[in-house]
């Protein structure tokens, strides 16, 4: 079982982050907050190509899973990434950079909490986060 769903994109990276947020509010969640992990790495000197993080929840959802087992709050609120990073010739676009949009996969949670009776909600929600990234790309 993948930890992550994984694509990469030919829209630009801002285009991409724009688009990630758009199909996370379609799908009746809400943006909580992106962080820009290239401009605080290089605010402490450290140089990273683009990289952004769109962190997003769905309140009924999330009490849900808070409710089944308190821990799962360390997994909590969802995540997506989108990062520039170089890729072999054949997947290079002209600037040599490929824009990526990942996911963490909520089917993996029993693995992390086995006690908890999550039911079929991970793969319900590992579905609609694998939407937004299929539509976001």
């Amino acid at each position: 079982m993948e930890f992550d769903y994984t694509t990469t994109t030919t829209k630009t990276f801002d285009a991409a982050v724009q688009s990630v947020q758009d199909e996370i509010a379609k799908a009746g969640m809400r943006v909580l907050y992106v962080h820009d992990v290239q401009k605080t790495l290089a605010e402490k000197g450290f140089e990273r190509k683009p990289f952004k993080i769109v962190e997003f929840c769905n309140a009924k959802l999330a009490n849900e899973f808070l409710n089944k087992d308190i821990k799962i709050g360390l997994c909590l609120p969802c995540k997506i990434n989108v990062y520039v990073k170089d890729e072999p010739a054949s997947a290079k676009d002209s600037a040599g950079k490929q824009t990526f949009i990942s996911g963490m996969r909520p089917i993996i949670l029993p693995q992390f909490f086995p006690h908890a009776d999550l039911g079929e909600r991970p793969k319900e929600i590992d579905q609609i986060i694998q939407n937004i990234i299929n539509n976001a790309k």
